[in-house]
């Protein structure tokens, strides 16, 4: 028997439960491909993932939590950047163009990721905060040691704002990529 992993889910998950999680994970983008957030129901995940709607419930509070997990495992396996050679600026840069884009192909996932991280849910307000941890991680390790707080803060409300504003339909996630970065570059430099 392999060992549990720990999943942002609920709680430590079995390698069987796991599988589960990450066909419910995948079932959530093929239906929001589909449907769109307003169309998106764990019942519907649950079908299309072959589960049972009480066993999706177990994993997942509600949609918005479902859909803060895509973006959470999207965000884990993208790789960090590798700044050798570049200046402070330049890896500033890399890390929000590579963050900001991770779901710009996918115009459905990107509207429902900016739903459902504005969410109450505690599962997604653990989510959020693990998610603006990594964030933060990454731009702290651009900017170098003793990096100014508040510039790392400012980054991050840049970014923040980008993405809400690509989510409310001001442009694309591919056009909001290329504002951040130049909006970053007047703060940096």
């Amino acid at each position: 028997m392999s060992s549990p992993s720990f999943e942002s889910t609920r709680r430590r998950l079995t390698e069987k439960q796991a599988e589960t999680v990450d066909r419910l994970t995948q079932a959530g983008v093929e239906v929001l491909r589909e449907q769109e957030f307003a169309g998106l129901t764990v019942r519907a995940v649950a079908s299309r993932a072959g589960v049972g709607p009480a066993t999706a419930y177990t994993y997942f509070s509600s949609k918005e939590h479902l859909v803060a997990e895509i973006f959470w495992r999207r965000l884990q396996s993208s790789p960090v950047v590798d700044g050798d050679g570049l200046d402070r600026t330049a890896r500033v840069l890399a890390v929000l163009r590579n963050i900001a884009l991770l779901i710009a192909d996918e115009p459905a996932v990107s509207a429902a990721v900016t739903n459902a991280l504005l969410g109450a849910d505690p599962d997604v307000e653990h989510l959020r905060g693990r998610i603006g941890a990594e964030i933060h991680g990454r731009l702290a390790a651009a900017l170098g040691p003793g990096s100014d707080p508040d510039l790392i803060e400012t980054l991050e409300l840049l970014y923040a704002g980008a993405l809400l504003r690509a989510g409310m339909g001001y442009g694309t996630y591919a056009h909001i990529a290329g504002r951040l970065e130049a909006s970053a570059r007047l703060i940096l430099e």
